[in-house]
C-alpha cells in the first residue's frame, strides 16, 4: 500500500461508489496504539462545540492537537494560543479537512461543523485510516448516517458520537429499570426540548469575509448566497444544513428516549406537527413541534418548545418515562395515584472504559474495539432516523386551521394530549390559533430492515431519505 496523495484524494472523493484511502506504516493504518503512544488528534470545526473539543483534549495525557480544521480562519489565531499554552505545541491550520488527512502522523479527527458536514467528515476520515468523535447529530439523512457505519465497521475505525448521556451511569441504570420490567412495560418514552430560541430576522445576500472559504463551508450541501444567518450558528434552522432543535438539542433526548425502549432500533411508523410561530423570520424550521413515532409496546413522543415555556413534570430538557405503573421524571418515580415521589432503585450498570465521552473514546481507540465505546456510531445512527423520519414527515404536511381538531393523531389519546399542551403554551405566548396554521405531517410507515418506507406517500419520502450531492462532497451511494 502506498501513502495517498493529495491528487488522490480529490479524485476519490469525487467518486460516487466511494474511495478507499490507506496510510501504510502509521498508527492510523490499524496497528494497535500502546498505552503509552501519544495519539495525535485534528479539531474541525471549533466556534462552537467544537471549542469544547479542543479544551477537553488538551489537558488529556499522551493526546496531542496537531491540526486545527476550520473554512473560518479568523478562528485560528485564538486557538492556537490555546494549545500552545495548554498542550505545549502549535498546530497545523488548514480549511480544508482534505489536506489534514494526508497527513500520517494524524491519528483521529474531532469534527464540530454544520450538521450537513458531520457524515461526510466521518466517512473520509474512516477511508483515510483515522478514528473519530462526531459531534451530534451523526447525519443530515438517514442515506448518509448509514453510510457512515457501514465505513467505520470496513475500515475498523472507533466512530464516538456526541451524546454524551451515553456516557451518565445515571441514564444506564435507568434503562437497567426499564429493561427488567420494574415498573412494568413502558407504555411513552417522552423527550422533551423546550428551549427559548428567539427570532433570527432577515440577513441580506451579501460577499462573505475574506477569511471565510464559504465554498469548503457549504461543502456537500447545495451552492447558494452567503447571508449573515448562516455563519456561524443559525444555520440551523435552514434545512439545507441542519434538523431544527428536534436534530440540534433534540438530539440528545432522542438517544435517550431510544435508549429507553428495550431492545429499540427504528420506528415503524412516524408522524410530526407543528409550526414556526410566534414572529416571522429566516428561518425554515419548526420551532414547535411533536413527534410521534411507534417503537411497537411503546411510543416515543419528542416535543419542541422553542417559546417561552414552564416545564412538564419538572422537566424542560430532558426525558420523562411513563409506565404501566407511573412514571420516572428526573430521578424520581411517582406512583400512579400517588403524589409523593419515590427513590429509583439501585440497580447496576455498566459503560465502558475511561471516564466521560473522550476518555471513553480513547480508551476505545487503543483497544481496537467497538464495543467499548458508549455512544458507538450504530447507535447514534439509530437515534439519528427518528430524528430525520420526523421531519419528513412534517415536511410532506399540509398546514390546517388548529380548529376544527386535527385528525391526525387518529385514536391516540396520548398525542392529543400533547397537542393540547401545546396549543396551551403557544396561547400563553399571545399566539391567536386563529390566524395561524398549523403543519400536519403525513402519516408515513416506515421499514426497519431496509431503512425505507412504504405504503402511502413512500415515494416522495424516500426521496428525502438521502439528498443531491454538490460535488465533489459526496457522499457514496454505497461503501466502496
Amino acid at each position: 500500500m502506498s501513502r495517498v496523495t493529495r491528487r488522490g484524494f480529490l479524485k476519490g472523493s469525487l467518486a460516487m461508489a466511494g474511495a478507499t484511502f490507506a496510510i501504510s506504516g502509521t498508527k492510523s493504518s490499524g496497528q494497535i496504539i500502546g498505552a503509552n503512544d501519544t495519539i495525535h488528534v485534528g479539531v474541525a470545526g471549533f466556534h462552537g462545540q467544537g471549542g469544547s473539543h479542543i479544551s477537553a483534549l488538551v489537558g488529556m495525557k499522551e493526546v496531542k492537537i496537531i491540526y486545527l480544521i476550520d473554512p473560518d480562519s479568523s478562528l485560528f489565531a485564538g486557538k492556537v494560543k490555546f494549545v500552545e499554552e495548554k498542550g505545549g505545541n502549535t498546530p497545523k491550520c488548514v480549511q480544508d479537512i482534505r489536506k489534514a488527512l494526508e497527513d500520517k502522523d494524524l491519528d483521529a479527527i474531532t469534527t464540530a461543523p454544520p450538521n450537513h458536514w458531520h457524515s461526510l467528515i466521518t466517512i473520509w476520515s474512516c477511508q483515510a485510516g483515522k478514528d473519530v468523535y462526531v459531534e451530534k447529530p451523526l447525519s443530515h439523512n438517514v442515506h448518509e448516517g448509514r453510510i457512515a457505519v457501514e465505513t467505520a465497521r470496513k475500515y475498523n475505525r472507533m466512530v464516538q458520537h456526541g451524546t454524551q448521556n451515553r456516557s451518565s451511569m445515571e441514564w444506564a441504570r435507568i434503562a437497567e429499570i426499564a429493561k427488567k420490567g420494574t415498573y412494568g412495560k413502558l407504555l411513552i418514552s417522552r423527550g422533551l426540548c423546550y428551549k427559548p430560541r428567539g427570532s433570527i430576522g432577515f440577513k441580506e445576500p451579501k460577499q462573505p469575509p475574506a477569511s471565510l472559504d464559504f465554498n469548503m463551508w457549504l461543502g456537500p450541501a447545495p451552492d447558494q448566497p452567503y447571508h449573515e444567518n448562516l455563519v456561524h450558528y443559525n444555520w440551523h434552522w435552514f434545512w439545507d444544513f441542519g434538523n431544527g432543535d428536534i436534530g440540534n438539542q433534540g438530539v440528545h433526548q432522542m438517544d435517550i428516549a431510544r435508549w429507553m425502549i428495550p431492545g429499540a432500533t427504528l420506528p415503524k411508523s412516524v408522524i410530526s406537527v407543528g409550526g414556526r410561530f410566534g414572529y416571522s423570520d429566516q428561518g425554515q424550521t419548526p420551532n414547535s413541534q411533536i413527534a410521534v413515532l411507534d417503537y411497537g409496546e411503546t411510543q416515543l413522543v419528542f416535543e419542541v418548545r422553542g417559546l417561552k415555556t414552564d416545564g412538564y413534570m419538572g422537566e424542560k430538557v430532558g426525558n420523562i418515562l411513563h409506565f404501566e405503573e407511573g412514571t420516572i421524571a428526573g430521578d424520581k418515580f411517582y406512583r400512579k395515584g400517588s403524589d409523593k415521589p419515590e427513590d429509583l432503585p439501585k440497580i447496576e450498570a455498566k459503560l465502558g472504559p475511561g471516564k466521560g465521552k473522550f476518555e471513553n473514546w480513547i480508551a476505545a481507540m487503543r483497544s481496537r474495539n467497538y464495543k467499548d465505546l458508549n455512544a458507538d456510531v450504530l447507535d447514534a445512527h439509530l437515534s439519528c432516523v427518528p430524528i430525520h423520519v420526523a421531519n419528513i414527515s412534517y415536511r410532506l404536511g399540509e398546514d390546517a386551521p388548529f380548529n376544527p381538531k386535527t385528525k391526525a393523531f387518529g385514536d391516540n389519546k396520548d398525542a392529543y394530549e400533547t397537542l393540547a399542551r401545546m396549543e396551551e403554551h403557544l396561547t400563553k405566548n399571545g399566539v391567536k390559533l386563529e390566524d395561524v396554521k398549523l403543519r400536519v405531517g403525513k402519516r408515513l410507515t416506515f421499514d426497519p430492515a431496509t431503512e425505507r418506507f412504504t405504503g402511502d406517500g413512500a415515494d416522495k419520502a424516500n426521496e428525502m431519505l438521502t439528498r443531491k450531492y454538490r460535488a465533489p462532497f459526496v457522499v457514496p451511494d454505497k461503501v466502496a
